[in-house]
C-alpha cells in the first residue's frame, strides 16, 4: 500500500502574484477578509500555515470604502499614547483624516497574530485614490468583497 504524502511548500518556492483590487463601493468587512485570505495565500491549492506564500495586492480609492449601518458614528477605533488614557477616534474622523487605515486596521485584525502576520501585512499596499506607482508589477484586476 502507498502513503501519500502532503505537500509543504518552501519560502521562495512560490512565485507570487501581483493583484489590483477597487475599493469603491465595497462594505469594509467582507473586502477585509477576501483580502487576509489572499495576503495569506488561502486561495491556493499549495496554501501551508507556516510559509509566506500569499500575493500582493494594491487597493485603490480606499477613500470611496462603505460601512453598513451606523458604524460611521458609533464604531471607535482607540490606542494607546504611553500617557494615562487613550485617544479615541470615531470611524467617520479617521475616514477624513487618513481613510487607508480603515482598510489596514480592518485586515490587520483578520491575518493570525504571530510573527508571519507583520510580514503578510507588508504585502497589502493601500492607496486612496485611483493612482498607484506599481504599474512596473503589472497587476492583474481581481474583483474581492462582493457577496
Amino acid at each position: 500500500m502507498q502513503q501519500m504524502k502532503t505537500y509543504m511548500a518552501r519560502p521562495g518556492e512560490i512565485e507570487p502574484k501581483w493583484w489590483l483590487v477597487d475599493a469603491s463601493d465595497k462594505v469594509v468587512g467582507r473586502l477585509a477578509s477576501d483580502l487576509a485570505m489572499v495576503l495569506m495565500g488561502k486561495n491556493r491549492p499549495t496554501y501551508t500555515p507556516h510559509v509566506d506564500n500569499g500575493d500582493y495586492v494594491i487597493v485603490i480609492n480606499a477613500d470611496k470604502v462603505v460601512l453598513t449601518g451606523k458604524k460611521w458614528d458609533q464604531k471607535e477605533y482607540a490606542w494607546y499614547t504611553g500617557h494615562p488614557g487613550q485617544r479615541r477616534e470615531t470611524a467617520g474622523k479617521r475616514h477624513q483624516r487618513r481613510p487607508e487605515l480603515i482598510l489596514r486596521e480592518a485586515v490587520r485584525r483578520m491575518l493570525p497574530k504571530n510573527k508571519l502576520a507583520f510580514k503578510t501585512l507588508e504585502k497589502l499596499k493601500i492607496y486612496a485614490g485611483s493612482e498607484h506607482p506599481h504599474q512596473a508589477q503589472v497587476p492583474e484586476l481581481k474583483e474581492l468583497g462582493t457577496k
